[in-house]
């Protein structure tokens, strides 16, 4: 099925002026199209609610509640549609974006089952070799969780580097060693064929992805739904920092004792290499 705006340009010669006024308001605001209802959209494009549903009856839905829920699915997906909503009176809009991060920290923690991170930690911290994939919006969040990891225990890289495939990361791979998949939504294809193709090599998974996503939960060992949900376009990461925070911390309390060190040595050799800055007195 064509998405709107290219079912617009379609239909826009046998469009009525009045609903090419509709149109052209669309086009110029299809980003954040969702925000309106259809008296909304009447009122802003000038001319009347009936108009507006002839327009989308004619595009082939069936009522602008149809196209509503077909932008909504589109913003379930990860397409960066923005909601230019007004703000309540008294409310601003730091305020509002708290309360959603607020809302996202308390869906992914509050449920969070702690029996199931314990394992998750215990398997990532035993683990012969520990590989972190996360590609496109999850990458900052893989790198991020290689970067605290490495901290606790040796041998954790990340794939697929820069210009790189997957298979030559894969192959050494065994039932030993633990694979830390981060995949959120509009994700690359080649995540559920990696899920499916460690599933039948036996090599455990613990996979991060959005509370939406169906498919690939049953795919790994262990799974942990992070929300995404944003006042607008873009999706936000807090929870899923705040998850890969509460991993790593849980990791390094498995090996307390061997990460201590290791991360003495570290700071040792921050030293050495002069590479860091140091604290004012």
């Amino acid at each position: 099925m064509q998405p709107l705006n290219e079912r617009l340009r379609a239909h826009y010669q046998s469009l009525s002026p009045q609903e090419r006024r509709v149109a052209d308001f669309i086009l110029d605001h299809y980003d954040d199209l969702i925000s309106y209802n259809s008296a909304e959209l009447a009122r802003v494009s000038g001319v009347s609610k009936p108009t507006v549903s002839r327009l989308f009856k004619r595009l082939g839905y069936s009522g602008y509640k149809a196209l509503r829920d077909e932008l909504r699915a589109l913003r379930q997906s990860g397409v960066p549609l923005a909601d230019a909503r007004g703000l309540a009176d008294g409310d601003t809009l730091p305020a509002r974006h708290y309360q959603q991060e607020l809302a996202n920290l308390n869906q992914c923690l509050a449920g969070l089952d702690a029996r199931r991170l314990g394992e998750a930690a215990a398997a990532l911290a035993g683990a012969g070799q520990v590989l972190i994939v996360g590609q496109r919006n999850a990458y900052p969040v893989a790198l991020h969780l290689r970067q605290q990891l490495i901290q606790a225990r040796g041998q954790v890289r990340l794939a697929p580097q820069p210009g790189q495939t997957l298979a030559e990361e894969l192959v050494d791979l065994t039932p030993a060693d633990v694979v830390l998949v981060v995949a959120f939504r509009r994700r690359p294809r080649l995540i559920a064929p990696l899920l499916k193709s460690l599933r039948q090599r036996k090599i455990p998974v613990v996979l991060l992805c959005e509370p939406q996503a169906r498919a690939l939960p049953e795919l790994a060992r262990w799974h942990f739904p992070v929300p995404l949900d944003s006042l607008s376009a873009f999706d936000s990461y807090a929870a899923a920092m705040s998850l890969a925070s509460l991993l790593a911390n849980a990791v390094l309390h498995e090996v307390l004792a061997d990460g201590r060190r290791r991360i003495h040595e570290i700071t040792d050799l921050y030293d050495d290499l002069d590479e860091l800055e140091k604290p004012s007195p």
